[in-house]
This record gives C-alpha cells, structure tokens and sequence, in this order.
C-alpha cells in the first residue's frame, strides 16, 4: 500500500472514532503538539493512555472484589482519575462511563457500578483496539 493509501486508511479509521462518539476536540489538541520535534507524541500518549487504563482498570476490579464491604470512597477516587486521564486524552465515550459510575458511587448502588464498569470496560477496550489499528497501519500517521 502507498503512502497516500494509508494516510487515507488511517484518516478514515480516525474519523470513525469521532463519528462513533468514541473520541472529542481535547484529542484534536494533542494532535497539534505532534510536530518535527515530537514526531511521535500522539503515539505516546496512546500508550500512556493504554497503561493508565489497565492499571485502572486493574485497581477498580480489585477494590470491587471486597463486596458487600465495598469502599465506596476508594472507588471514586480510582474513576476520578480514570476520568482525568480519559478526559486530557479525549476518550469521550470512556469519560462518560466514567462519571455513571461516579455517580452509582455516590448512590452506594453496587450493582449500578458493576454493570457501568462493564461497559467502561468494553468502549474502552473498543477504543484500543480501534486506537491500535491506526497505529498499527500508519505507525505515528495519527496527523489529520
């Protein structure tokens, strides 16, 4: 596949994750600060973003085992920062998930967590793997 093919393979996948609603403006922001100097900054971010929702991931599950003591606190703080991350990186979708199970949090209501956490757990893993097709056919070819 030529250069061009792929730059309109890539631009077309990205597209999709806008139209799906799966990412907002704030990732059009980072993609700006990808320049010469940091040519590989957007693909960085992916795998910090990557990282970070594993571990929170990781941790909600874990503080969720403890039912019916559920630290109700705990997991707050967990989603804050999941949001947070999810927030500066434009994971609009994952953001939303996000704030209902803060607030099923808030409400004590265990069960309104777990099945928000369900689906937090799947766009997120949608958005990895769509988020992974675009580097993986255009390495760092995230520009518009």
């Amino acid at each position: 596949m030529d250069r061009k093919q792929l730059q309109y393979q890539v631009a077309c996948m990205r597209k999709s994750l806008f139209d799906q609603g799966y990412l907002d403006e704030q990732f059009n922001q980072l993609e700006d600060l990808q320049d010469e100097a940091n040519p590989n900054f957007v693909e960085e971010v992916v795998t910090l973003f990557y990282s970070d929702s594993s571990r929170f991931i990781h941790n909600i599950e874990q503080a969720m085992i403890n039912k019916p003591n559920i630290d109700y606190g705990k997991l707050d703080d967990y989603m804050h920062q999941f949001k947070g991350s999810s927030s500066s990186f434009g994971a609009k979708k994952v953001k939303k998930e996000c704030s209902q199970f803060r607030e099923c949090c808030s409400a004590g209501n265990i069960e309104g967590c777990i099945k928000t956490f369900r689906q937090l757990k799947a766009r997120a893993c949608h958005f990895e793997e769509e988020a992974g097709n675009i580097l993986s056919a255009g390495k760092t070819s995230w520009n518009r």
